[in-house]
């Protein structure tokens, strides 16, 4: 096989891998009676939406905060969602290795690309891994209080943990609002 096919190969099978992530559930959604929980990749999405939100009002990049986020559970397709529960019985994985394993095969600048996005997002350094990191947070929130409008009890517990690990003003700021609006408020004309 030609050089070119094969580093296209590679990003074709990485792209079919990424694809596991739209059929992913997010385990603990399950621990309080939601039957169908949204995905990685729909949790994904409005993170990255979140992420450049918030970005954009700290100051920070919107379009890299929305990157790290893009990027942040993409170890997800090797280790599944493993709900907090898990964290007693098990050695939380290295999204750093996995990353490296998965990206191994892909060309040169896109293997680089991802795993300095994984990089910067695990360690936190940055504002706009910060940002990104909020937003994963605050995503969680706003589903918690989306499944509670529906009826699903006992979210609290997500929604408080997702309050207490925001670092950012503004995060912090829209959580206030989230749990104090209905989430139809966008209806509101």
């Amino acid at each position: 096989m030609p050089e070119q096919s094969t580093e296209a190969a590679a990003v074709a099978a990485f792209g079919y891998e990424l694809g596991i992530l739209k059929r992913m559930r997010r385990a603990g959604w399950w621990h309080v009676g939601v039957r169908d929980p949204e995905s990685v990749a729909e949790h994904t999405m409005r993170a990255a939406q979140l992420a450049a939100l918030i970005a954009a009002e700290e100051g920070a990049d919107p379009a890299r905060a929305a990157f790290l986020a893009l990027w942040h559970d993409v170890s997800e397709t090797r280790t599944g969602d493993l709900p907090h529960t898990a964290k007693p019985y098990l050695t939380k994985p290295d999204p750093r290795r996995i990353v490296a394993d998965q990206t191994e095969r892909l060309p040169a600048a896109g293997r680089d690309l991802v795993r300095a996005a994984v990089d910067e997002y695990e360690d936190r350094q940055t504002l706009e891994a910060r940002c990104a990191a909020d937003a994963d947070k605050l995503e969680m929130l706003l589903q918690a209080v989306e499944y509670r409008d529906t009826g699903v009890q006992r979210v609290d517990g997500w929604i408080d943990s997702a309050r207490k690990g925001l670092t950012t003003e503004t995060a912090r700021g829209i959580a206030e609002a989230a749990v104090a609006l209905s989430p139809l408020a966008w209806r509101e004309r």
